[in-house]
């Protein structure tokens, strides 16, 4: 029997080939002489200029995912740890407009953001106070990490002996930066940006002398006059570019992932690295998501949805889940992808116990629970959850449990703690997405004739019927009446009876609603069509 090692040495989902190549990068270092010191550091990057949002979540689950993939193909060889930066020591360049008191801020415009106070009044500054928000966002979801502020690390010396073989290689970094410039800017660019001395603020100006050897900058400050100060200590931090690549050399950073607008800047950041004399990460592109218009999300728009929206209807694994998937193919991350999230994740979760081994190791609930996915034995879908509510105009999970315990009498709101988050999570989404689109329509000849057909048939049954049983009756019925397309017999169904135009398998329905509940539902329905006719 293959041990989880050999499987992972085969397994084709992402996390595991992106596992692969970081081994390989790793043996290829160990071969050139330059074998890998200290822990394997997996790293993620935050602006915090804003709030953590669903693309940090994002970069932070999928890269947990990948070291939890290398772990395993690597059976404990490495040891591995996973740090986010926050890129606090960055010039505030505006003025967030959420913050209390605004105005109070704009005397402080590019100073670094651990330079400027606390608007909220908690925190000694801003990138603090952010840092903080950020920290409990993510333990929030119990990830393990480090944080890292990049002030802390330019101030305490972790990137002094970077900065200055960066100021030695200065006009090899130059070279690489001043071709993707325009000419106004090539005219002025330094990736050095010192800290004023007289201000405090990041200054975008050119050096007139840099002295590797005294390990100093000379440029214009900000009162006209010539200032030389050195590279190290926190007086001066890079362009975010060369940065970027300052940043994998100095803290041996072995994977890194960002969003495609990182991809065609990763090149600079590998260049900057190996100026630097370090081997660049194994890094990973991922794709931005896109709105329900198809149009790219940004956090300026405000034209997603947040980590807080999706969790409001869904639990934390769903959007685990839509993490997982596809993290290449572009993707809608809207409202309406949440029931199928949910969905599927129910469906992987309930595969798994029966899977082989080499098949458990690709389904997304190994990869979304670290190799340790729970026990899942949810009785009833979202999507089922979600037309009982529809059916039954429940308002609240007890009302939802009478109708649960009848179809799963095994099932309790203690037994089963994960189905009443999902009976809350319905009732929320229905009333905020379903209800208001609904549009119910009057039956045709032929549909009317079918589904007084089917409530009279559902009103014969004695006792409950399965799933099955009714879905087969239902599908009978269809064909009886002579539907060439059973898909138009059971969007009827769902649109007459439910107002809307989908839904999961009738049979299911019934069985959870009850056999004569959903007789009584299709008369009620085709009575209230005559009373309006």
């Amino acid at each position: 029997m293959s041990t989880l090692p050999e499987l992972a040495d085969t397994a084709k989902a992402w996390p595991f080939e992106q596992a692969r190549a970081l081994l390989k990068r790793l043996e290829n270092m160990e071969r050139a002489g330059k074998p890998k010191e200290g822990p394997v550091t997996f790293e993620t990057g935050y602006g915090p200029s804003g709030l953590p949002h669903i693309g940090t979540f994002g970069e932070v689950v999928r890269t947990t995912m990948v070291r939890t993939a290398f772990e395993t193909l690597t059976d404990g060889k490495y040891e591995t740890r996973m740090i986010c930066v926050s890129d606090d020591m960055d010039g505030m360049r505006k003025v967030p407009p959420t913050v209390p008191n605004p105005k109070d801020l704009e005397a402080y415009m590019q100073m670094p953001l651990t330079a400027v106070p606390d608007p909220f009044g908690t925190h000694e500054s801003y990138g603090a106070h952010m840092g903080a928000r950020l920290c409990a966002f993510l333990d929030s979801f119990g990830f393990d990490y480090e944080f890292k502020s990049a002030t802390q690390l330019y101030k305490t010396g972790v990137f002094d002996e970077a900065l200055l073989r960066a100021l030695k290689k200065f006009d090899e970094i130059m070279a690489v930066m001043l071709p993707t410039l325009g000419a106004e800017r090539q005219a002025t660019y330094s990736p050095f940006l010192p800290i004023s001395p007289s201000t405090g603020r990041v200054l975008y100006v050119p050096m007139k002398a840099t002295d590797a050897k005294a390990g100093t900058i000379t440029f214009e400050d900000e009162d006209g006059t010539d200032v030389t100060i050195p590279v190290t200590g926190g007086n001066t931090k890079l362009q975010w570019k060369p940065d970027f690549g300052m940043r994998w050399a100095a803290l041996g950073v072995d994977f890194e992932m960002f969003g495609k607008d990182h991809q065609d800047n990763a090149p600079i950041y590998s260049k900057i690295c190996k100026i630097l004399g370090s081997q660049p990460p194994q890094q990973y592109v991922y794709e931005l998501f896109l709105d329900e218009k198809g149009e790219k999300i940004s956090k300026t728009k405000g034209n997603g949805i947040s980590v807080e929206d999706w969790l409001a209807y869904a639990p934390q694994e769903s959007l685990s889940l839509f993490q997982f998937q596809k993290p290449r193919v572009a993707k809608k991350l809207y409202f309406d992808v949440i029931p199928k999230a949910v969905d599927e994740y129910l469906t992987f979760l309930s595969k798994y116990p029966e899977e082989e081994a080499a098949r458990q190791i690709e389904n997304p609930v190994w990869h979304i629970h670290s190799g340790n996915p729970p026990q899942g034995d949810t009785p009833v879908s979202f999507a089922l959850l979600l037309n009982l509510v529809s059916a039954a105009n429940t308002e609240t999970k007890e009302q939802l449990w009478d109708f649960i315990s009848r179809y799963a009498p095994e099932a309790s709101p203690e037994s089963h703690p994960f189905l009443d988050k999902l009976a809350g999570y319905a009732i929320r989404y229905y009333e905020d997405f379903v209800k208001p689109t609904k549009v119910y329509r009057a039956p045709d000849e032929k549909e009317r004739a079918a589904m007084e057909d089917l409530a009279n048939r559902l009103s014969s049954l004695e006792g409950e019927a399965d799933a099955e049983t009714l879905q087969n009756l239902t599908f009978e019925i269809g064909k009886a009446h002579e539907f060439e397309n059973l898909r138009d017999w059971f969007k009827a169904l769902y649109e007459v009876l439910l107002g809307q135009s989908q839904g999961p398998r009738f049979g299911g329905f019934a069985a959870l609603y009850g056999v004569h509940e959903t007789a009584r539902l299709i008369k009620g329905a085709l009575a209230r069509d005559t009373e309006s006719a």
